[in-house]
């Protein structure tokens, strides 16, 4: 087995010939490509019949690459002239230097890069390897390729970047498993306080006014449930001393783009709900279907004269019910470990980072990088600790001093 070496083209970066030493059944090539229309066409036709998790989708990458327009590529994997694994990275500057990682950055969870699942059985990690050596050489300008928040498994499937030396990411993921249906999971997680807990919100609401769960169905209401989610989370980030990921406009306008063109779809793979009361809306949660799981990527509640009847808690309710009632087997919160979630899940997951350095510069950042994950994981570990990080923090908010980010959804 040969692999090719990438090269730069001006417009392109193209694998050249596998070596004429490798025979037809055995050939592997590399390709490393400006992340183009055509790259992302042939990306998103992989993606038809590939394994990938939500964040490394073909319609998420087209979002990124059209709003927020980064330095990217597409970093392909082939047997016989077919893609078996590929990588869409953008590459962005951490001082000076340059790093390679999934595309949409903190906003990228869960990550599972796209496969072929039949290939996925057996596994070459050596020319994963080569493929990552391939787009330092094709682009020397990139110190370190960062992928985080990996998943060790996808539906059962392992992550074949496990291969790589890995740590534990520093944020914890948290599941509810669906099994038996809702009446089931209520049964195995205080389902009699959180059925009293719900009535008891609807007497509420109604004594206000009629509410209703929203899914949105048509671009106007993708913009309506989005306003109210940037406002709320604007309003919690600045009350926390934490600087708002959702704040910069290509941001806003790549979740616009993301949620509204899932419309299109038969059955989409993003999805908005909200709780509408009194007219108004007070919490909102944006979903992602994957396989067997409904990940919620990210929520947000109002604050208002509603906030104490918990809203959120509220549609999640309604959320998880239908997700059992539509055949998914996990629930899945998303990076972050909070009260509310605790409430449901039942399932931890782990996520784990894989940092490959191709420079000196590169292996520096990658040591730092290591160092501060595990003293955030230390942090976040530790109660006494990580109440008294989050008072000071709400403290120092509205001060001069810029204020940290954390993996928030």
């Amino acid at each position: 087995m040969v692999d090719a070496t990438a090269s730069f083209d001006g417009n392109r970066l193209a694998a050249s010939k596998a070596s004429a030493r490798a025979t037809a059944a055995d050939q592997t090539s590399l390709s490393v490509s400006i992340a183009d229309a055509a790259a992302l066409a042939s990306y998103a036709e992989f993606c038809r019949s590939a394994l990938f998790a939500p964040a490394q989708s073909a319609a998420w990458a087209r979002a990124w690459t059209t709003q927020a327009n980064p330095d990217a590529v597409v970093a392909t994997l082939k047997i016989e002239d077919r893609p078996v694994f590929s990588l869409a990275l953008e590459i962005t500057r951490t001082g000076p230097l340059r790093v390679a990682r999934f595309m949409g950055g903190r906003h990228a969870n869960g990550n599972f890069a796209a496969a072929d699942e039949a290939w996925l059985a057996k596994t070459d990690a050596g020319a994963i390897r080569r493929l990552v050596t391939a787009i330092g050489k094709a682009r020397s300008d990139i110190d370190l390729v960062a992928l985080e928040r990996l998943l060790p498994d996808l539906d059962g499937v392992a992550n074949p970047l496990v291969a790589f030396a890995h740590f534990p990411s520093p944020n914890l993921s948290l599941a509810v498993d669906l099994d038996g249906g809702f009446d089931a999971l209520l049964s195995r997680a205080s389902g009699k306080r959180k059925r009293k807990k719900h009535r008891s919100q609807t007497r509420k609401f109604e004594a206000v006014g009629s509410h209703r769960r929203i899914e949105a169905r048509t671009t106007e209401e993708v913009n309506r449930l989005l306003d109210a989610f940037f406002e709320m989370k604007e309003f919690r980030f600045a009350k926390m001393g934490i600087a708002n990921v959702f704040g910069e406009p290509e941001v806003r306008a790549f979740f616009r783009t993301l949620l509204a063109g899932a419309l299109a779809e038969e059955k989409p793979a993003f999805v908005l709900h909200g709780l509408e009361v009194a007219g108004k809306l007070r919490a909102i949660t944006g979903s992602s279907r994957s396989g067997k799981r409904l990940i919620c990527e990210f929520g947000a509640i109002a604050d208002d004269d509603l906030g104490h009847t918990s809203p959120g808690d509220f549609l999640f309710f309604d959320n998880i019910q239908e997700a059992c009632e539509t055949g998914f087997e996990v629930y899945d919160f998303s990076v972050g470990d909070e009260p509310y979630k605790r409430l449901w899940c039942d399932i931890e997951t782990q996520h784990f980072e894989v940092l490959v350095p191709l420079t000196l510069k590169g292996r520096a950042l990658a040591s730092a990088l290591r160092q501060g994950a595990r003293a955030k994981a230390f942090i976040k570990n530790s109660p006494t600790i990580w109440k008294l990080t989050k008072m000071l923090r709400r403290k120092a908010a509205g001060q001069a001093a810029p204020a940290t980010t954390e993996d928030e959804n």
